[in-house]
């Protein structure tokens, strides 16, 4: 048996809002394994879902760079130690330039990204070099790239390069990209991503673990109300409904119109630029995950 400490407690308490007690009951359920523990609180109906405190973070930036036409883009994230250096220009600066490397050459992973030239030197001399001048521990951490073969790219980057988004968009006609309504609608929904940081586009991007996982918490939830099995069934699967319009992409409300989802809004922008615009899919790296 895992010997349950008063900071394991208290780490659950701040993941989950649950009473003190109720937090040592679950740790002492789930033999010390915090996961465990959350799903234990919220089977008991005394944890919505946690909350992701208590994770080690590293400091760091992200960086976006988009094409001039906006039809490709991509985001850097390189870590350091100290916020004090994650908001230093010629750090910044250098990140900027990582994630418009990524975006010209579509490197196959870190050292690849590595290895690819900026301002005639590789990005790992660069950062070496950096890392000398800074006087700071520096790595590549990740970066992703969006090149829609028909459609653009957004990007949204906020709380000063801790968390970066990168929105990939398809429609038909080329002008689309630069029509004032798609673009005002694009620069939203990234916005949307980096607010409310859903787990994907559309629900048939949910990994399957994700929606079996929340299904058994949602059957211990209705088992616990003593209706009969088919209810519990209906009262599960409503739950689920309930988790999509929550963190799928283009079932949420949008932030700035709760009157619309954010599927609705692809249509109405749809109708206004006479072409069929849909969210695809997204990248948000938060800096330290």
């Amino acid at each position: 048996m895992a010997q349950i400490t008063a900071a394991m407690v208290k780490q659950l308490r701040e993941m989950t809002d649950s009473p003190m007690m109720e937090c040592k009951k679950a740790l002492v359920a789930a033999d010390g394994d915090m996961d465990a523990a959350v799903d234990v609180l919220r089977k008991n109906g005394l944890a919505a879902a946690a909350k992701k405190a208590g994770r080690e973070t590293n400091e760091g930036a992200v960086a976006a760079y988009v094409s001039e036409d906006g039809t490709q883009g991509a985001l850097a994230e390189v870590a350091c130690e100290t916020d004090f250096v994650a908001s230093n220009p010629k750090f910044t600066g250098f990140v900027a330039k990582v994630a418009e490397a990524a975006c010209a050459n579509e490197p196959a992973d870190v050292d690849a990204l590595k290895a690819l030239e900026i301002d005639g030197e590789t990005v790992d001399a660069g950062l070496t070099e950096l890392i000398h001048v800074i006087g700071e521990n520096m790595k590549i951490a990740r970066f992703a790239v969006r090149k829609p073969a028909s459609g653009a790219v957004s990007s949204y980057i906020h709380m000063g390069g801790k968390i970066g988004v990168l929105v990939e968009f398809s429609f038909e006609k080329p002008e689309t990209a630069s029509a004032e309504a798609f673009k005002s609608f694009a620069h939203d929904v990234a916005m949307q991503v980096a607010a409310t940081a859903p787990i994907a586009a559309v629900r048939e991007d949910v990994a399957q673990d994700v929606i079996d996982h929340e299904i058994e918490i949602y059957k211990a939830q209705a088992a616990e109300s003593g209706k009969p099995e088919a209810i519990q069934e209906k009262m599960a699967h409503g739950r689920l409904e309930k988790f999509f319009k929550g963190f799928v992409l283009n079932e949420q409300e949008f932030i700035k119109d709760s009157s619309l989802t954010i599927k609705a809004y692809a249509e109405q922008v749809s109708k206004e630029v006479g072409d069929t615009v849909k969210v695809v899919v997204f990248d948000r790296l938060v800096c330290g995950e």
